[in-house]
């Protein structure tokens, strides 16, 4: 028992270092491809020179909970004269934008005349991607610090111009079920959404994680006597049969998604599109 035992510490002091290096190193090595990828996809943007103080990387919580006290009170909208040349075109809402590259990438290159909104709770990440739209000299896009799940309405409905396309990709997924609740797709701000977007406005909601996925899609199909999803009404969107379009339709991946697929995820889409006036009396049968 005594030689057992002695074994057993000596395997585990023999064995763990070497699964625990190789498994460190797996992990730095994958983080610099996605790194060189993010890098490569977002090449004409030249963001790392733009960011020379505080370096072209951050040091930031991964996870927030968007119930604690620091995050319940609704954001006021901005001054949107201020904040756009032109506040009467249509508008795009990016709920949880993280970095900011796939909006400010939209803005610079995207050919449809429309502002741009990003809402992040991660305070650093709207200082530094506001940042970039400066020192690039954009003036349709816009970054804004605040938890969508209770700010969304007061925000969207102050803008003078239509809402036409809001976006929800790859969220923080909370696995714990118990945590669902700090999903930020909660119905509060689905009914907001659905209320403000324009005729004609889309949704596109995205997730590398299925359980994620299915949970946004079920919210929106709840709802399809306002909604239909956009293969019936565009050709161009192809699905699986599973109902899941098959290709992003926005002409560029965001960051997560870039990581994910490189890691050899699938990505889950949908995109609704609003056909029908949406009614506050309207219930989810």
């Amino acid at each position: 028992m005594a030689w057992t035992a002695a074994a057993s510490l000596c395997c585990r002091l023999v064995r763990a270092p070497p699964v625990r290096g190789r498994s460190r190193r797996r992990t730095l090595c994958s983080a610099a491809r996605s790194t060189d990828a993010v890098d490569r996809e977002y090449a004409d943007l030249n963001l790392r020179p733009l960011y020379p103080n505080r370096g072209h990387h951050l040091r930031i919580r991964q996870h927030v909970n968007p119930l604690s006290a620091l995050f319940v009170e609704p954001t006021e909208p901005p001054e949107w004269t201020e904040v756009f040349e032109d506040p009467l075109l249509p508008l795009m809402v990016d709920i949880g934008c993280g970095s900011g590259r796939f909006l400010v990438w939209l803005a610079k290159n995207s050919g449809e005349k429309r502002n741009y909104l990003g809402l992040e709770i991660r305070q650093k990440l709207v200082e530094r991607t506001q940042f970039w739209v400066t020192e690039l000299g954009l003036r349709n896009v816009y970054f804004m610090f605040a938890n969508a799940t209770v700010s969304f309405e007061q925000i969207v409905s102050s803008y003078p111009g239509p809402l036409s396309l809001v976006s929800i990709l790859c969220p923080d997924p909370h696995f714990k079920k118990r945590h669902h609740k700090r999903r930020v797709l909660q119905t509060p701000l689905v009914d907001s959404i659905t209320k403000n977007l324009c005729l004609g406005g889309r949704v596109f909601v995205q997730s590398d994680v299925l359980d994620v996925a299915t949970d946004m899609r079920e919210r929106f199909d709840g709802y399809s006597d306002v909604f239909e999803h956009a293969d019936r009404v565009d050709k161009d969107l192809q699905c699986d049969n599973e109902g899941w379009l098959l290709d992003n339709p926005m002409g560029i991946r965001t960051e997560r998604e870039i990581h994910a697929e490189l890691e050899g995820a699938t990505i889950y889409r949908r995109m609704y599109q609003k056909t029908r006036c949406f009614s506050p009396d309207y219930s989810i049968s």
